[in-house]
């Protein structure tokens, strides 16, 4: 098992781009990459989308602990699929490679009835980069994040902005947080193989 810590991939809501960027810093890293939930979608997952992006023969990709069949929040899914997700089933697949972990949707999602998603980050011992996409209400969003972050002691390597630009909004969260701009991706119009290989160039040294 690698020294380093895992890196955890979360975002200021849903839909805001984690899998797209989980791809790209895969690739960037060569890294492996962990779904611990996947919530709906199994026939295309999150972790085949990403294995259908990454060109690099290095990366292994780890199966899931949770297999849910309905596309909600973890807890209902679970609920539905007659599950109780337990924290502690969690566990840090063996690798000696830099690992990718992408959360579902944001800190705040609730597992169960009483673990949230930024639990699980804080089990896992995790470092996070925080996904923001600009739209109004996103200042909001991320600083809250990074704030519940901050109040669970839990590191933040930097934020990546994905997404149509808007230099003000970015400006305004990085002065604020101090946080490490990592990079910025685009919105991608085809996503394909040679799109992450191409945004790979517009993330930095992590």
């Amino acid at each position: 098992m690698s020294e380093q810590k895992p890196i955890f991939i979360t975002g200021i809501g849903t839909g805001i781009g984690k899998t797209i960027t989980s791809a790209v810093l895969t690739e960037k890293l060569k890294a492996d990459y962990w779904k611990p939930i996947q919530s709906g979608d199994l026939d295309e997952s999150d972790t085949l989308k990403v294995k259908s992006l990454v060109s690099n023969t290095k990366t292994v990709f780890h199966p899931e602990t949770y297999r849910l069949t309905q596309p909600y929040s973890p807890h209902k899914s679970a609920a539905i699929d007659g599950v109780v997700i337990d924290i502690n089933a969690f566990s840090i697949p063996d690798t000696d490679n830099t690992l990718i972990i992408e959360g579902a949707g944001g800190l705040m999602v609730p597992l169960n009835e009483h673990d949230l998603m930024i639990d699980l980050i804080k089990k896992l011992q995790a470092e996070v980069i925080l996904i923001s996409q600009n739209y109004l209400g996103s200042i909001n969003h991320t600083i809250l994040s990074w704030k519940a972050l901050q109040q669970q002691d839990i590191p933040i390597k930097g934020v990546i902005f994905n997404g149509e630009t808007d230099t003000e909004s970015e400006r305004y969260i990085l002065q604020y947080t101090g946080l490490k701009l990592i990079g910025k991706i685009p919105k991608l119009e085809i996503i394909d193989k040679q799109a992450i290989i191409d945004a790979c160039e517009l993330i930095t040294v992590i």
